[in-house]
């Protein structure tokens, strides 16, 4: 008589499933959802010179309008992804589209600049946690030798919105008016807009079952297990739900924010520690040339929209670089393809700089956005496995909201040092603090690929 087979938990099944067309569908009703983050993210750095000429901005209007939106994402990626960890994924995924097409569809009729930049930070909460959501639930759904590339896939999908928000911005802007709008207003109504559709879309995403399994809600994880199941490998035997005492980090009640702050720093401590460090550098090696590069431009001699077509060619090299991810994020270990893609980040960065001849500047700002995303791609799946999943999406968003605030702050010192100092030494600055995070990553960070989510857990 053959022994028995061990407890393991109903969506331990998810490890084992083929990859299918459900997989995909779920890859791509979530990278459409990252496509307006990504799209309201740079959305700041192609506005500023617009509004600049509008409302007759300076340094400290211009840094205003793109610290606005990283404002409100510092908020959301604290109140949301919290939210996600205490109401579920799903439904927080649908809220956090809802606040941001509500109140970006406002901002695009905003009469002046002090209400366009309220509504500007009341639109980034509701962004705040997107990114986090992605990585938190394709983690938890996709089996871990295809964890990595199908998260890049999702991201390959949200970066077309980063040259669409400069080549529209361009076309806009130097039509200046369409329909009778501003428009640079139809840039705000479009994420708007579209936000509503992908919100409405995502009423059809399942609930993640291991978050129900960490709330204890172990029937309905077995139950989504088994719908799961059924569109890709009817016949597979999904376990019996285990008791409580089984299941990790089970429990009726989400840990509080203090509980699930006292676990990451106690019982994780070195790798909070990495991701904290991190998630503060890396804003100046991610964010610091898409908010800079239409400023930089300017300040070089071009038009506004001169610099804006000449940015969406640059820009063009965030999905190339996200699609170039794909076979690397399971081929190298996640934390190597992290350090080597920064310091291409930062000889990129300064060869921007320094470069006067139209050519190279193009194809430095190319070759920076297509490493720039090999390197968000593999951070982005890096930070959601290495939190257990009661905390995940907390620990994980919490860390994450340190990046926004940079970004928030991240204006008032660039852009006065731009024009203060110049592009060559505000790039070369910003590579200096690349090379710390790559020692923060290689001395701090765990290692995860190939592993399931609950083996990296077990990692020191």
């Amino acid at each position: 008589m053959s022994s028995p087979a061990p407890v393991t938990t109903a969506s331990s099944v998810l490890e084992r499933l083929p990859v299918s067309g459900w997989h995909w569908r779920l890859v791509v009703l979530v990278g459409i959802g990252t496509f307006f983050d990504l799209y309201e993210v740079f959305l700041g750095g192609v506005l500023a010179p617009v509004l600049a000429k509008e409302f007759g901005l300076g340094s400290l209007g211009k840094s205003m309008v793109i610290a606005a939106g990283f404002a409100g994402m510092f908020i959301g990626a604290n109140v949301l992804s919290i939210a996600a960890d205490r109401l579920g994924r799903r439904r927080v995924f649908i809220l956090n589209l809802l606040v941001y097409s509500v109140f970006s569809f406002a901002a695009a009729f905003s009469p002046n600049i002090e209400t366009f930049l309220v509504l500007r930070v009341l639109a980034g909460v509701g962004l705040g946690a997107e990114l986090v959501l992605v990585d938190t639930y394709l983690a938890e759904f996709m089996p871990a030798n295809r964890r990595g590339r199908m998260t890049a896939w999702a991201y390959t999908i949200g970066f077309l919105g980063v040259p669409l928000a400069a080549l529209l911005g361009g076309r806009l802007v130097a039509r200046q008016e369409f329909l009778g709008i501003d428009g640079w207003r139809w840039l705000l109504l479009f994420g708007g807009l579209g936000a509503v559709f992908i919100m409405a879309v995502r009423t059809m995403l399942p609930e993640s079952p291991r978050w129900l399994e960490s709330r204890g809600r172990r029937d309905e994880a077995r139950a989504v297990v088994e719908s799961v199941v059924a569109k890709v490998a009817p016949g597979t035997v999904v376990a019996e739900s285990p008791p409580p005492d089984t299941v990790a980090d089970a429990g009726d009640d989400a840990p509080s924010v203090a509980q699930a702050l006292k676990i990451a720093f106690r019982d994780y401590r070195k790798r909070t520690v990495m991701l904290v460090i991190f998630q503060v550098l890396q804003t100046v090696a991610y964010y610091g040339f898409g908010t800079l590069a239409p400023l930089v431009l300017v300040s070089k001699g071009f038009e506004v929209t001169e610099s804006l077509g000449y940015a969406a060619l640059a820009f063009a090299g965030y999905p190339l670089g996200s699609l170039i991810s794909v076979p690397l994020v399971e081929r190298f270990e996640r934390k190597h393809l992290i350090i080597a893609s920064a310091l291409g980040i930062a000889v990129c960065g300064i060869v921007f700089a320094a470069s006067t001849s139209v050519p190279v500047i193009v194809l430095a700002g190319f070759l920076l956005t297509a490493v720039s995303n090999i390197f968000s791609n593999g951070f982005h799946i890096y930070q959601a496995e290495i939190f257990p999943t009661a905390i995940r999406s907390t620990a994980s968003g919490v860390c994450y909201s340190l990046s926004r605030a940079t970004s928030t702050v991240m204006p008032f010192i660039a852009v006065p040092a731009l024009a203060a100092l110049g592009p060559v030494a505000v790039f070369s600055g910003s590579a200096a603090l690349i090379v710390l995070l790559c020692l923060d990553v290689g001395f701090l960070g765990p290692r995860s690929t190939g592993l399931a989510l609950e083996q990296v857990q077990q990692q020191p």
